[in-house]
């Protein structure tokens, strides 16, 4: 597991700008953390990096926002604190292969419904900034770490 200190929304962006540009073809990425714990933050930056443009909405009441991207295929972006049971994901309408890209926020409450993660970001609130924990699941993130020069890091450099 790598451990991050993210000192303010910068780094956030930074981290999500280090994501995209190494981002395997496809994959699927947890998002756990406590409201205000910057998942939101993390996932605009990445998509943004990625060439999207216009409005990052945050997928909190439509459940989940569709982005073509700029070098083909389409992220996902999907925010599941307002489901209350994993089958609701069904009236969605989620084919998994129709995504190269999902970042899932609250993933525990679509647990059963999704496609496993490659990478799962642990992010909380500490003191004025946020920890983050990456942890590859698969090939596929652990090669996506490596690349993104976080593998075993412990802070993102200024």
């Amino acid at each position: 597991m790598t451990s991050l200190w993210l000192a303010d929304s910068e780094q956030t962006d930074r981290l999500g700008e280090a994501l995209a540009r190494t981002r395997p073809a496809n994959a699927v990425v947890y998002l756990h953390g406590d409201l205000g714990a910057g998942k939101s933050t993390l996932a605009r930056a990445l998509l943004r990096t990625l060439g999207v443009r216009g409005s990052i909405r945050s997928p909190t009441y439509t459940l989940v926002e569709r982005y073509p991207l700029a070098a083909g295929g389409e992220a996902w972006h999907l925010d599941l604190y307002r489901i209350g049971d994993p089958g609701e994901l069904e009236f969605l309408g989620l084919d998994p292969a129709e995504a190269s890209l999902w970042l899932v926020e609250w993933p525990e409450r679509g647990a059963g419904g999704l496609p496993a993660p490659d990478l799962v970001l642990e992010m909380a609130v500490e003191g004025d900034g946020r920890r983050v924990n990456a942890r590859s699941c698969s090939d596929i993130g652990a090669a996506w770490l490596v690349r993104a020069g976080l593998d075993g890091a412990v802070a993102v450099d200024s």
